[in-house]
């Protein structure tokens, strides 16, 4: 009997690729779709509550629904690093029991999603396992350091902007988890984890930007001048985002797969066909060729 699973938010970036993953494992999929909620802290600030409906709302309907089932299932929440806020270096790879500080509605929705999750497998013993994820990247990534450099170099490649990498600050360090590592942490949480408990998902080494940069560079075989610019610049940026994930590994066997030039070069083999001339689609709507959902039609292995 084929296992199924339920995914919200599977048209999104890491719900996408999960669908791919779990239809590879022979599993049933049933796939729902929202709004995609938004990390970008102006973004947050503009519509808090919006974001709110979005991360606490959405979940504490589906709990609800759980609780009145006669089997239940296992329910992996996707929580954040956000809800550590800031933490001081001297605790730096952060653990599990860091306290949670979040700066930003966004942060604040996701500790709210943490203990909801957490009080429904108390109160009603439904077997819940919190994600606390880190910075993750891969094929189809929008709005991060990674993608961002992978899309201009691409373009300068293809004559479509003059070589040079416009870029904010390059000195923070940053532990970039390959999103296909990041949905087999999600299906092993799924099979093994400690029901009830919360656990970091996070790369187990970090690179400062600028390597990246000089990575992605250095695989794309492009030469290109390299420009700070201010509207990219944040107002504050950690000096580092690195979580211990020592448990999870423990409780459930994972590690990482991927290295960070692995991870690159899948970027920028996904970018090329898509940036194709200027003035078209970006990509970031390309849902046809997006990697880890097959639409109807479409050969998802």
């Amino acid at each position: 009997m084929k296992k199924t699973a339920l995914v919200t938010g599977a048209e999104g970036f890491i719900g996408s690729h999960l669908v791919r993953f779990l239809q590879s494992k022979r599993w049933n999929v049933v796939a729902t779709y929202y709004l995609p909620d938004t990390t970008l802290p102006p973004e947050m600030w503009e519509d808090p509550v919006g974001t709110f409906e979005s991360n606490i709302m959405g979940s504490l309907h589906l709990l609800e629904a759980v609780r009145h089932m006669k089997r239940r299932p296992v329910l992996v929440s996707a929580c954040s690093s956000a809800e550590y806020g800031h933490v001081p270096a001297s605790c730096i790879p952060v653990v599990e029991e860091q306290p949670l500080r979040p700066l930003h509605p966004y942060g604040i929705s996701k500790v709210c999603l943490d203990l909801l999750a957490h009080q429904y497998f108390l109160d009603f013993e439904i077997p819940t396992v919190n994600l606390r994820l880190f910075n993750t990247t891969g094929p189809g990534k929008t709005n991060d350091a990674p993608s961002d450099f992978v899309r201009q170099l691409i373009r300068i490649k293809k004559g479509l902007q003059p070589p040079v990498i416009e870029v904010g600050n390059l000195q923070p360090h940053r532990a970039f988890l390959d999103v296909n590592d990041t949905v087999r942490g999600f299906y092993l949480a799924a099979l093994k984890g400690r029901r009830g408990e919360a656990y970091n998902l996070c790369a187990t080494k970090t690179h400062k930007i600028g390597e990246l940069l000089s990575r992605a560079m250095g695989l794309s075989g492009v030469k290109a001048k390299v420009r700070q610019v201010s509207r990219l610049m944040r107002p504050s940026d950690e000096r580092i985002i690195f979580g211990n994930t020592e448990k999870f590994r423990r409780d459930t066997g994972w590690k990482p797969m991927f290295s960070i030039d692995q991870t690159l070069g899948s970027m920028l083999e996904y970018w090329d066909p898509v940036l194709q001339s200027a003035g078209k689609d970006d990509g970031s709507n390309q849902k046809s060729r997006w990697p880890g959902f097959a639409l109807p039609g479409q050969n998802s292995d």
